[in-house]
């Protein structure tokens, strides 16, 4: 079987099984996208889904469907990409959806909120749930159709100047964060919430213009030198069980695509995300080892902090289902199907992984 029969016939799944290696020497005219990344070059988790996204999608044309990838401040701004796909500037975006929260809340429920899905459970209430089409319809009044572009699993807490033992270490404490609900919540607790793009964050503990961090995990974390500046290390990151990263594409670049293209697009996307949570998953406990190694203080949130979480999470959740039956909607399908993947998940994973984590291996 030839691989343009595979991408028609067999769907995302079977070229995942056959692999992108064969080209798809496409009909029509070649293709050159753009897309505009909210991340830099130096985090090759995030940065290198876009640029396997790009890689898949000309190996699979065999070269006529080229995106040229650019990192965050290349094209626009990190936190410009919205409305780059919105006036159709660029075909595509790599983002994180929670970073536009300010222009509607609802954009969180594309990436990750306080006390959410996990990566697994992010996956499939897109995929096999409502998430996707819910999303796509909200998506839709900004000309975005969206595609997973992996997930960074659960995250860690963040990193911070001074040991925080209680709630009221919170208070006053400058924090940035990623964007998304989860900046009201710990606001409620009296951090001031700051979003800036992970580039500028070092620098800023460093001078004492922030006293605390989060990003995601080990990895990037490692590279971006935290440890170096704020040597505790919190966990876990309750705001973010998996933060899915999303590929934002034009609805009318992809309605203009042929169908082959179009089916190319799904498959490197699928493809890119897979790729990305496998990183995360491989690189993360070598940077952990490394990063308590370097003396960093690897810490428990205490049940105190995680109660006031949860308890100011839910909070804020209620007050935009007050305002929003949009939101509202989205969130209580969200929660219906977090309800059934907990009840699986006591009798698979937590079970099994529980007695792993105690016997030895």
């Amino acid at each position: 079987m030839d691989r343009r029969s595979i991408i028609k016939n067999a769907g995302i799944a079977g070229v995942l099984a056959a692999g992108a290696a064969p080209a798809v020497h496409a009909q029509g005219a070649n293709v050159r996208w753009r897309l505009a990344s909210s991340f830099p070059k130096s985090l090759p988790t995030i940065y290198g889904s876009a640029e396997m996204f790009a890689k898949t999608v000309k190996d699979l044309s065999g070269g006529k469907f080229e995106v040229s990838v650019h990192a965050g401040g290349e094209l626009m701004p990190p936190f410009g990409v919205v409305d780059g796909i919105q006036n159709g500037t660029v075909e595509m975006a790599q983002t994180a959806s929670y970073y536009f929260t300010g222009k509607d809340p609802i954009f969180a429920f594309g990436c990750a909120v306080p006390f959410g899905l996990t990566a697994r459970q992010m996956d499939a209430w897109m995929e096999h749930g409502n998430g996707r089409k819910l999303m796509d319809d909200f998506y839709a009044k900004y000309n975005i159709k969206s595609r997973s572009a992996g997930n960074t699993g659960t995250q860690m807490g963040g990193w911070y100047r001074k040991e925080i033992k209680t709630v009221k270490d919170l208070k006053g404490l400058k924090m940035r964060m990623g964007g998304g609900l989860f900046g009201e919540a710990m606001q409620k607790l009296g951090v001031v919430s700051q979003n800036m793009p992970a580039g500028e964050v070092y620098l800023a503990l460093e001078k004492g213009t922030l006293d605390a961090t989060e990003f995601v995990g080990p990895y990037d974390d490692q590279k971006l030198g935290f440890n170096k500046v704020a040597p505790f290390y919190y966990y876990p990151g309750w705001w973010e069980g998996g933060a899915e990263l999303e590929f934002f594409i034009n609805t009318k670049a992809y309605a203009a695509l042929s169908s082959e293209y179009r089916a190319m697009v799904d498959v490197a996307t699928a493809v890119a995300a897979r790729d990305m949570t496998a990183k995360y998953d491989a690189f993360n406990p070598i940077a952990l080892k490394k990063l308590v190694a370097d003396k960093t203080q690897l810490k428990p949130f205490p049940k105190e902090i995680m109660d006031a979480g949860f308890k100011a999470s839910m909070e804020v959740f209620a007050e935009h289902e007050a305002k929003s039956p949009e939101f509202k909607k989205i969130h209580q399908d969200m929660r219906a199907f977090q309800r059934d993947q907990l009840l699986w998940l006591r009798f698979s994973e937590f079970r099994f992984d529980s007695y792993m984590m105690a016997a030895k291996i």
